[in-house]
């Protein structure tokens, strides 16, 4: 009897103990909330990268690449809306032109975003001076996305419906970029202090 209390006692405290080391570990959106307060736009950066927590598990590699991965999807997205709006007949000729060039930018954007995350593959397996080759190929190529996305925005000097629902597209994708490259940056330089979680 007294062997049944003690195996009972020890089952009681291992998962006493199993609880509470659940509670006091990090959730997985823990991170994320404090990687993304090195960005310009947390709240949506947090909403953005949540659904990939599990993956990311508080790796800044897969931070930063799931980060680019979201500017890619949301490039991609704006850019086919852009592409059917210049598709439409109605508009005016300056605006069509505005919305032509945009086409031309965006492409550009979803281009070098896609060149970026490709990079982020690679970086998995590489170190060293090739490491920080391909780190700083991500870097220009995730500013070169968002300069396009912002030339696309500042292209339409007329006012109108056009101007808005394309102005609005654009602004939350540059902000989304721009997380993205704050995330870029920020694994970067935790990489080069030796702090960053593979």
């Amino acid at each position: 009897m007294e062997k049944l209390g003690f195996y009972l006692l020890l089952i009681a405290t291992l998962l006493g103990y199993t609880t509470a080391a659940r509670a006091t570990s990090p959730a997985p959106t823990d991170f994320i909330k404090a990687s993304c307060k090195t960005t310009l736009h947390p709240p949506l950066c947090v909403r953005c990268l949540s659904t990939y927590a599990h993956t990311i598990q508080g790796s800044d590699h897969r931070l930063a690449k799931a980060a680019v991965t979201v500017s890619l999807n949301e490039a991609k997205s704006a850019a086919a809306f852009i592409y059917k709006l210049a598709r439409l007949s109605g508009i005016k000729p300056r605006e069509h032109q505005a919305v032509r060039d945009c086409v031309s930018t965006m492409t550009n954007s979803v281009s070098s975003l896609s060149q970026s995350v490709q990079e982020l593959e690679r970086m998995a397996r590489i170190k060293g001076q090739d490491f920080e080759w391909h780190m700083s190929n991500v870097e220009t190529w995730v500013g070169s996305a968002l300069t396009n996305q912002n030339i696309c925005s500042r292209g339409f000097t007329m006012n109108g419906h056009v101007k808005d629902v394309v102005t609005k597209r654009m602004v939350y994708v540059s902000q989304v970029t721009s997380n993205a490259l704050a995330l870029v940056n920020r694994f970067a330089v935790r990489h080069r202090k030796g702090i960053h979680k593979p």
